[in-house]
């Protein structure tokens, strides 16, 4: 396996991010580190009334990220891969969608200055999928905050999702749409990712479920 140190990974609500990031450290045997959602006060209150809890959701996570991402220069001796369920960027992107012109001038000098500390990943994997199906498994997995989030609010985010990794060239890239695999049940789609993972990847690369990782 050539030498990965972290892998970040990336992708619209309900496109199976944690799932993939839990298999893939425990396949690798490597240190995972998952976003605390749940520890921010604000989001329950965001998805019944965003207009009113942007601000304050998005400038927690913001803040909370980049604590996290501040731990993770603590180099493990003994674990030295790490597999994330986020990109920094992340809380960039959902701010772009949910804040005003004026709050998003103020969320952009704060986070201007805190993302110079942070560490690239060495691969980011973009998780994609149809809104339908993103709808369907937030609906499954049956999160009672996530109950007041519209098709129209998830089918946004992909477009902005979309069009980021679109421009992205910070890091290589496997982007790989989700609607027709099942990475958690079908052993032989996690081993097809995982394959491709321990092979140099430069630029952008595509899964394509008909013959693999191309």
């Amino acid at each position: 396996m050539r030498k990965l140190f972290y892998i970040a990974i990336e992708g619209p609500i309900g496109v199976g991010k944690t799932s993939l990031a839990n298999l893939i450290a425990k396949e690798l045997g490597a240190r995972l580190v998952l976003e605390q959602f749940e520890e921010n006060p604000f989001l329950p209150e965001f998805y019944k009334d965003p207009e009113h809890y942007s601000f304050q959701t998005q400038l927690f996570f913001l803040l909370q990220r980049y604590r996290q991402q501040q731990e993770l220069r603590q180099v493990d001796m003994f674990q030295n891969l790490l597999v994330t369920d986020y990109l920094f960027v992340k809380d960039r992107l959902f701010a772009s969608l949910n804040l005003n012109e004026k709050e998003m001038q103020l969320y952009d000098t704060v986070a201007n200055l805190l993302e110079k500390n942070i560490i690239k990943p060495d691969l980011v994997i973009y998780l994609q999928a149809d809104t339908d199906i993103l709808m369907g498994n937030i609906v499954n997995r049956g999160r009672e905050m996530e109950l007041d989030i519209s098709h129209e609010y998830i089918d946004a985010l992909g477009q902005v999702y979309t069009e980021y990794f679109f421009r992205y060239q910070d890091t290589p890239l496997v982007i790989i749409n989700t609607s027709n695999i099942d990475f958690v049940n079908n052993k032989s789609d996690l081993k097809e990712i995982l394959d491709f993972i321990r092979k140099p990847v430069s630029g952008t690369k595509f899964f394509n479920p008909a013959v693999g990782l191309e």
